[in-house]
């Protein structure tokens, strides 16, 4: 686990902030080349690639960037999402607790039966037709959309449980891994470690609320329960990724300042509860601060903080 200090991050930002910005893209894009160059070199053995990640750690970003190196390089590939493969919500009885309220982390949400199959297929170069899970009404419904893999091309599987062999079956046989997340703590003046969990948590809070209309309090109520379905569904199945990605930003937490800074603390001077989120509020307040004008518009940071035009 890396570990960067918010003095030292503070400090190349006010010396260069577009050297530092760009250092930290370059290291980012590099580790999607390297990671590219393997998968092209092993289609044959590994058509299938399985990539997983807690929420907020950039999963969608990291998928399209080595879908698109390896076209670069010649291995036409294809990109599914898990979250069409999710069950009708009245289907969903295995994802249900003892209270009878549905588990939105867990596994059960998938239609395995039908994901494993596709899996199968898809590795086989059979055709197969791709569902489209509708979350305005809930509803899986069938795309209408034909996914037939040729000798030599490679299929993306992006999603929460794509490491977990419940959910993915046999397809160890024929796929490889990829683990996305946050692998690096802030340190602030006082020793204390930023946990990643909280540094995805600012991602989401700032997408949360551009995308799905969720208010920060909203989203900081949820941090329990997204974080138990990491720790219950996710992290176990980190050790059958082949490759792991930090996507941690060294200049994300300022260019997120001015967004939540304030608000952040209003939540927590207002609501108890929101106390244990005092280490999030310490980091942005020490923070320097960056216009969010900076983030390149290719940046995986504008997966949460939007485009601009």
């Amino acid at each position: 686990m890396k570990i960067m200090t918010v003095k030292e991050i503070n400090e190349r930002l006010e010396f260069n902030a577009e050297q530092f910005i760009s250092e930290r893209e370059n290291d980012y894009n590099s580790r999607i080349a390297e990671i590219a160059l393997s998968l092209h070199d092993h289609t044959a053995d590994s058509p299938i690639v399985l990539l997983s990640g807690p929420s907020g750690s950039g999963k969608t970003t990291s998928s399209v960037r080595i879908e698109e190196c390896l076209d670069k390089m010649g291995s036409e590939t294809h990109s599914i999402a898990m979250d069409d493969y999710f069950l009708t919500c009245d289907k969903n009885e295995k994802a249900k607790d003892e209270n009878g309220v549905i588990d939105y982390e867990s596994p059960y949400r998938v239609n395995i039966e039908l994901l494993s199959e596709h899996l199968e297929k898809i590795a086989n170069c059979e055709p197969v037709e791709l569902p489209h899970f509708n979350f305005q009404t809930q509803e899986s419904e069938m795309s209408g959309k034909i996914l037939h893999r040729k000798p030599g091309e490679l299929v993306i599987m992006e999603g929460i449980h794509a490491l977990n062999p419940l959910v993915t079956g046999k397809s160890s046989e024929y796929s490889c891994g990829i683990y996305v997340s946050v692998r690096t703590r802030l340190q602030t003046s006082d020793g204390n470690l930023l946990h990643p969990s909280k540094i995805r948590l600012m991602r989401r809070l700032i997408r949360d609320r551009l995308y799905r209309a969720r208010s920060f309090e909203d989203s900081l109520k949820r941090y329990k329960s997204v974080e138990d379905g990491v720790n219950n569904y996710i992290l176990p199945f980190k050790k059958n990724a082949q490759f792991e990605i930090d996507s941690f930003m060294g200049y994300e937490v300022p260019a997120f300042k001015d967004v939540l800074c304030e608000d952040i603390a209003k939540l927590i001077a207002t609501y108890k509860d929101f106390e244990q989120f005092s280490d999030i509020a310490k980091v942005l307040c020490e923070s320097v601060g960056i216009q969010s004008g900076l983030i390149p518009q290719n940046s995986l940071l504008r997966e949460f903080v939007g485009t601009v035009d």
